[in-house]
């Protein structure tokens, strides 16, 4: 799996690029490429939904036709719809379907759905990062 982050500003700085990047780690032997335009790092602000597609619309489209699979990573149902159409086939949501009301209906569009554990958002999940039984709680969140 390749991770592009079409973001100045993601948690990882290697994997910031487009389809220059994509197509190394297809080269690398990556058979699945995981497509994103908005930074989810600790502290980071959302981008609006004009700036997200401008980021990953064409990216998807140009890798639609290569031997990966790809998905997107969304939390913005209308992202998730035209990624799709593009050809994404895996929907990554970090927020677990919990940020977008319209989310949930696109989700049941995709081949397969990731859902992330986040607490609060982005900007805020490294307020209380503490927890007494990590994979009690993650699971209770993911039910």
């Amino acid at each position: 799996m390749g991770i592009v982050n079409c973001t100045p500003d993601s948690f990882f700085p290697a994997s910031r690029g487009g389809v220059d990047l994509a197509l190394r780690l297809l080269d690398e032997g990556a058979d699945w490429l995981d497509v994103g335009g908005q930074s989810t790092r600790p502290g980071s602000e959302p981008v609006a939904l004009d700036e997200e597609l401008r980021r990953v619309i064409p990216l998807i489209e140009a890798l639609s036709a290569k031997r990966a699979v790809i998905s997107v990573d969304t939390d913005k149902a209308e992202v998730a719809r035209r990624a799709r159409e593009a050809g994404a086939k895996i929907l990554n949501d970090v927020t677990a379907l919990r940020g977008d009301p319209l989310m949930m209906a696109e989700a049941l569009k995709f081949e397969k759905v990731i859902l992330m554990h986040m607490r609060g958002t982005p900007k805020t999940m490294q307020d209380e990062p503490e927890y007494n039984d990590v994979v009690q709680e993650v699971k209770n969140f993911l039910l």
